[in-house]
């Protein structure tokens, strides 16, 4: 069994269900216009459940600053052989965090590539912002000692981290869905 591929397969919206990448670029879209006059910032996060079998949800939030917003959700699962490196052995939670930074990164590099081959980097008729990863790790608790790796790997991949308690995209957002 392969790998998934990130913008590849099905993202789900509590509003129109299933949806495959090119379909939420397009309502990311069709949002933006609907009412341009706000600022929208649009962010990545991902989180995963400590267990025998973990998958990694991960979300795109589109915030319609002031006026609510809409998120989009991904689970990328691997193959039993795969999952080795993240479940049983005390050190192997490390792993799962950076597999969800990882998928993060990756995520948004598609996302951000898309959203500029839709819409232009800097168009007036939209106004936004993709310029956060939220990454599960904070100054407190076990993961404290990633913080500096983590945000470190984000902004290798030209994002600026959000971590805990301001990363809702992941402590929040996928958290529902692990």
């Amino acid at each position: 069994m392969e790998e998934e591929v990130i913008d590849v397969g099905q993202f789900y919206n509590p509003s129109n269900g299933r949806m495959n990448f090119k379909e939420v670029i397009d309502d990311i879209k069709g949002y933006i216009l609907a009412q341009p006059g706000f600022f929208y910032d649009i962010v990545v996060g991902c989180d995963s459940p400590s267990s025998d079998k973990p998958f990694f949800p991960i979300a795109i939030v589109v915030l319609r600053k002031g006026a609510g917003g809409r998120f989009f959700l991904k689970k990328m699962h691997y193959p039993d052989e795969q999952l080795k490196r993240f479940v049983n052995v005390p050190t192997n939670w490390k792993q799962r965090i950076l597999q969800e930074v990882y998928l993060s990164c990756e995520l948004a590099l598609s996302l951000r590539e898309a959203l500029e081959r839709e819409f232009g980097k800097a168009s007036p008729t939209f106004n936004y912002q993709f310029q956060y990863i939220h990454a599960d790790v904070g100054e407190h608790g076990k993961t404290k000692e990633m913080v500096k790796e983590v945000t470190g790997l984000i902004k290798g991949h030209g994002f600026e981290p959000m971590i805990k308690p301001l990363s809702f995209a992941a402590s929040v957002v996928a958290d529902r869905y692990t």
